[in-house]
């Protein structure tokens, strides 16, 4: 897992819950890394996974709503880093349509070495995408806030329906209907 999900992760940690938080999160947390992260290295996912689990347990959040509004937090982080993928968009459907065929290849030619999930998407109506989201790492209720913080951006209403297509959260079906 790229760096920038670590970094962007602790911002959020800080801004939401103070830096004693932040701090006592990577003293008290048994990290391969030792917690210390770069936006451009690669971290093995579970450390993520340990990171949210030991936030959790800190603030009383449960994880999903930790990845969730960690998800829209990091979209907001993405529209800065990469405000031109979010530019040649006109809504919010047009750039989750994008995810897999130009985004994730655009991030490949920046990080060869991501580890991205997979996305199938279609759109049996107008106001209706769905989004087949498949990764080993198990991160559908991130990518749930990825997709809130998307609509935001783009100041549109919708209602998100998540479905676990595979017990282990590997394979979630976003169904997104804009209001």
């Amino acid at each position: 897992m790229k760096g920038i999900v670590f970094t962007e992760l602790l911002e959020m940690v800080e801004e939401k819950f103070g830096y004693e938080l932040v701090d006592h999160l990577l003293q008290d947390t048994n990290l391969p890394s030792g917690g210390i992260y770069t936006a451009i290295g690669t971290y093995d996912h579970a450390e993520m996974v340990t990171l949210v689990t030991n936030l959790s347990q800190q603030t009383k959040v449960p994880v999903p709503d930790l990845l969730r509004t960690y998800g829209q937090y990091m979209f907001t982080a993405f529209t800065r880093s990469y405000r031109p993928f979010v530019d040649r968009a006109d809504s919010a459907f047009s750039l989750l349509s994008s995810v897999q065929h130009y985004i994730h290849v655009e991030v490949r030619k920046l990080y060869p070495d991501a580890e991205l999930p997979h996305f199938t998407i279609d759109q049996p109506a107008e106001n209706h995408l769905r989004m087949h989201y498949i990764s080993e790492r198990k991160l559908a209720d991130f990518a749930h806030g990825l997709i809130e913080g998307c609509l935001a951006t783009f100041g549109e209403k919708a209602t998100i329906t998540k479905t676990l297509l595979v017990e282990d959260g590997s394979q979630v079906l976003f169904d997104i209907v804009k209001e």
